[in-house]
């Protein structure tokens, strides 16, 4: 079940909100509609409900705290993911580098076609060919030293379009259902098709999440004892997992151990994770960022590489999942915007 009874999503957004701001005063919103930058509009009004039945006790749809799980995917869904994803501009970026001190990494392909900016090559290398340049870009060091690059690179890189760095174009509103969420008891995970590393080394500062709460693909990494006593892991050249499609149900039950009652995508990486969330038993919401907003990001779903939206369409209706419209269901998009 996904979806209260249409009486109850009736009631007035001033009841709901002043059930669900009861919260420290240390949290508590500016104002007293905890979603300030949501339009007053049937998808807010669905957020409001899903997270009150879950958080109001001596109701049927009651949960436990320990039981409250919302999970988020990352890339189009809390920042933004064209045209390129942001973990592969990095990768592109660490390619350029390194082959300033190997200049035959620029002769040969893929390598070649992303240096010079070949989409079309390169996209026609398919899954071998991005596998490639993640291997050599994420690879040949200790996982110490990773993050500290990804750190680095986030501080000074900008998006093509905007001219801001990445971890300013995360969307207002998203960080605002994860903050009530909070409020309200939930556990809030991200859960993403890209690398766990690479989210983990920006997730708290950029979103409030711990970095033992983002499950997302993996590398292969091994032990190693260093001669002067130490230790660390390396990271090898091969993918561990892959955290998309349904590999994102996996990761959830691997590192969550539990259903979510929420869940938020906009891809269609993201259906087995909305369908293994609302296909339990209880009341459960699972709701796809719908980017149709060219003016103030993009307009995209079923005709495109990155962040495609078919099937994820397609379903949404018979499934009960919410479409979220940046368009016609958000204020604003970015912070400060």
């Amino acid at each position: 079940m996904t979806l209260a009874p249409m009486a109850f999503a009736r009631r007035s957004l001033a009841a709901m909100t002043l059930a669900l701001t009861a919260a420290p005063a240390a949290e508590a919103q500016t104002t007293r509609d905890p979603l300030p930058s949501w339009r007053d509009s049937p998808t807010k009004r669905a957020i409001l409900a899903a997270i009150r039945r879950a958080a109001q006790p001596g109701t049927p749809d009651f949960v436990a705290p320990a039981d409250r799980v919302a999970v988020f995917d990352n890339d189009g869904t809390l920042w933004v993911e064209q045209p390129l994803y942001t973990q592969f501009v990095f990768a592109i970026d660490r390619l350029k580098e390194m082959a300033r001190s190997d200049a035959s990494l620029a002769e040969r392909q893929p390598f070649k076609a992303a240096i010079e900016g070949d989409m079309r090559t390169l996209m026609a290398g398919g899954e071998r060919a991005l596998a490639e340049i993640i291997g050599i870009t994420h690879a040949g060091m200790s996982q110490q030293a990773f993050n500290g690059i990804v750190t680095r690179w986030l501080a000074t890189a900008r998006h093509p379009r905007f001219n801001r760095p990445y971890t300013q174009l995360i969307y207002q509103p998203m960080l605002e259902v994860m903050r009530l969420l909070r409020q309200q008891g939930f556990a809030v995970w991200i859960v993403t098709g890209g690398g766990q590393d690479f989210v983990r080394a920006f997730s708290r500062p950029t979103y409030d999440v711990a970095l033992d709460r983002v499950v997302g693909s993996t590398i292969r990494t091994e032990f190693r004892l260093l001669p002067d006593g130490t230790s660390e892991l390396f990271r090898l050249p091969a993918i561990d997992a892959v955290d998309d499609g349904p590999g994102k149900p996996v990761g959830i039950g691997r590192f969550i151990g539990r259903r979510p009652i929420l869940a938020f995508g906009n891809s269609d990486g993201d259906v087995e994770m909305l369908q293994y969330t609302t296909t339990s038993p209880g009341q459960r919401l699972g709701l796809l960022v719908h980017h149709d907003d060219a003016v103030r990001e993009y307009a995209y779903d079923r005709d495109t590489h990155i962040g495609r939206l078919d099937r994820g369409l397609t379903l949404a209706p018979a499934a009960g999942w919410k479409v979220i419209s940046m368009k016609d269901d958000w204020l604003r998009i970015f912070p400060g915007a």
